[in-house]
């Protein structure tokens, strides 16, 4: 007899059995509230959505509002908030997993990191208003919007850059060596390389955590009505997550269904980003 024949055969005990059922609820659960949800949304948003929404300035009128200064200012803060914190995070896991030495000091600064990811964002919001806008003097500004975020992005980056390091072989770093490679060589040539798609999925899922986030460039002052574009880094700004919780905050039908419009407008940019993610991370595997 097989060994498939006698797993067939088999039959698993009862508290195997309810401990799938168990995971399987837990996977189910979330899974179609999750789908309630955005057909919810989908239904209140259907009678909104259109190119004059996605392309209009905010009203006072329900019915002439649209979402494009906040639609972008959340481009804008992403790509700024990309161009900061993904060179400093990529840059502080290659020091830490490839040329740190171990010790306290070591140590001590991936504890930190590693605490600072849990840290609620409103604190991020708070140090950003501290230093940003008040001790460095940027005022209530489109870069200090995205130093904040970078701040808040940047522990995930640094995490998610070491683990994508820790993939690779020690036996390519060992290989390199042997033919003559300098340390440099081999983290630019071999390393990051062959971590390349982990790091680019991390970076790409923490900055699509960024665009969704409220509180920290709620407490930096990001602007709540605004009827022009940024010109500048210098220029005040709103986003879309803040035009959406002031579209939830009033009492009118109307407003309502733009939130709900906003809503999904903002949840097609995320999963737009987690798709470039997935594409570049299996694009690059196999090369790899």
């Amino acid at each position: 007899m097989s060994l498939q024949e006698l797993q067939r055969g088999s039959r698993s005990p009862w508290p195997e059995r309810l401990f799938l059922a168990l995971c399987l609820l837990a996977v189910g659960l979330p899974l179609l509230l999750l789908v309630v949800l955005v057909a919810d949304v989908a239904i209140d948003a259907l009678g909104r959505l259109s190119l004059d929404f996605l392309g209009s300035y905010p009203s006072r009128h329900a019915h002439k509002a649209g979402i494009l200064p906040g639609l972008v200012g959340s481009i804008y803060l992403i790509l700024l908030t990309a161009a900061v914190a993904l060179p400093a995070g990529i840059g502080a896991a290659v020091w830490l997993e490839e040329y740190a030495k171990r010790g306290r000091l070591s140590r001590l600064i991936e504890t930190n990191i590693a605490n600072l990811a849990g840290v609620p964002s409103v604190i991020y919001g708070i140090l950003g208003l501290g230093i940003f806008v008040r001790a460095l003097g940027l005022g209530r500004s489109l870069v200090a919007g995205a130093l904040t975020l970078a701040l808040l992005v940047l522990p995930i980056v640094i995490l998610s850059t070491r683990e994508a390091l820790r993939t690779v072989p020690r036996g390519y770093r060992e290989a390199a060596y042997a033919l003559g490679a300098t340390r440099w060589s081999v983290v630019r040539r071999v390393v990051l390389p062959a971590a390349l798609p982990g790091i680019l999925t991390g970076a790409i899922l923490a900055t699509s955590r960024a665009i969704g986030e409220t509180a920290p460039i709620v407490v930096v002052g990001a602007l709540t009505y605004v009827t022009f574009l940024p010109d500048g880094i210098d220029a005040p700004f709103t986003a879309l997550p803040i035009q959406i919780f002031n579209w939830v905050s009033r009492p009118q039908e109307a407003f309502v269904q733009n939130a709900a419009a906003g809503i999904l407008v903002l949840l097609t940019v995320m999963l737009l980003m987690n798709t470039v993610a997935i594409l570049l991370r299996q694009r690059h595997s196999r090369r790899a």
